[in-house]
């Protein structure tokens, strides 16, 4: 058995790049997978100066590094940029190892070009949706800013209503309904603005919420609502009745899927709206379900809780109900899912995270 084999064929066959360079600068081997990568041919590679073909912005970092290599230390994951025959950019993450004895680098050079292509999209995407959450952000403030102040005036308009002189039992009720809605507006209005003025996005408080007391509160917001669509609700919370979450995140959960319950009622019937708690194992789930028009979840599935999605004609559909309930879920750690079948309803499921 012979004592020494042949390297050659792992050399010239290898999808690798490899190389051995000179301390003078130049290419002295380069392997096929290397040539057809830069599109030069061997003779090409090592006729000219290895700065030649290195990106111009590169080739002052690659010189100092370099000169680490000269005095015997190895290069290990170093990145740099090469301009092909086509002048297409290619990246290289390069390790190298010094032969000071020889004056020669052994190179290996993986080709991550795809991966600062994917990086370099990634991060245009983040400085885009950066600056839309900020341009966000200014309108949230805005608008609840500027609607305050108009509901602050109807609610002394309320004030000075003496309600003892309406004889009237059902105008008397309205009017009590609509000072009820209004209170609840500029509540949540003043924690909008609170919230944008502290900036308690970055810090969510959690408390154990009651989600009886939750139900209650979009119940009554939605009043004239549901009582105009002859809706019914069936609560359950026989299972567990509270968990640990952000009380406004709770209030918007229930207020949004219970608006949705609404806005897409069957023309037939009827809404009538299940809430049931129950326990999985371990597990807190939160089921609402409807006999709603519901939707093919097949084809629409994967797209139902994103930003201005909407799958029917309702010109009071926005699509922001659900992407507001699904932030809400995720933002707690927690999973929200949706089935639903055309003419029979939807069902959305709420997994909280582990308590």
């Amino acid at each position: 058995m012979p004592n020494e084999y042949s390297l050659a064929p792992f050399f010239e066959q290898t999808a690798d790049l490899l190389c051995i360079a000179g301390f003078d600068g130049y290419f002295k081997k380069v392997n096929p997978a290397l040539c057809k990568l830069l599109e030069y041919s061997e003779e090409e590679l090592l006729s000219r100066p290895i700065n030649s073909f290195i990106h111009p912005e590169d080739r002052e970092i690659t010189s100092k590094h370099r000169e680490n290599i000269f005095q015997g230390k190895p290069l290990l994951n170093f990145e740099n940029r090469y301009v092909n025959r086509s002048e297409e950019i290619v990246w290289f993450s390069w390790t190298s190892i010094p032969k000071v004895e020889e004056k020669l680098v052994y190179a290996i050079a993986k080709d991550i070009t795809h991966i600062k292509s994917l990086e370099k999209e990634r991060n245009s995407l983040l400085t885009k949706l950066t600056k839309e959450n900020e341009q966000l952000k200014k309108l949230n403030y805005t608008t609840s800013h500027d609607l305050r102040s108009p509901i602050s005036n109807l609610l002394t308009i309320f004030e000075l209503i003496d309600k003892s002189t309406i004889l009237d039992p059902e105008t008397k009720s309205f009017i009590e309904l609509l000072e009820a809605s209004a209170n609840h507006l500029k509540e949540s209005l003043d924690t909008y603005i609170d919230g944008f003025k502290n900036n308690v996005s970055l810090n969510v408080k959690i408390t154990r919420v009651e989600l009886p007391a939750s139900l209650d509160y979009a119940k009554k917001a939605l009043e004239s609502l549901l009582q105009d669509a002859g809706a019914t609700i069936h609560a359950d919370f026989s299972d567990f009745s509270e968990v640990l979450f952000n009380a406004e995140y709770m209030k918007s959960i229930f207020l949004n899927l219970l608006s949705n319950s609404l806005k897409y009622a069957h023309p037939d019937r009827n809404p009538e709206i299940r809430i049931n708690a129950e326990m999985n194992n371990g597990i807190k789930q939160l089921i609402f379900s409807d006999n709603g028009i519901g939707f093919d979840a097949s084809k629409a599935k994967d797209k139902v809780f994103g930003l201005y999605q909407t799958f029917h004609s309702n010109t009071d559909s926005k699509g922001i109900g659900l992407y507001l309930v699904y932030n809400h879920v995720s933002n707690m750690g927690g999973h929200i899912s949706v089935d639903s079948e055309v003419g029979k309803g939807t069902t959305f499921t709420i997994t909280f995270k582990k308590q």
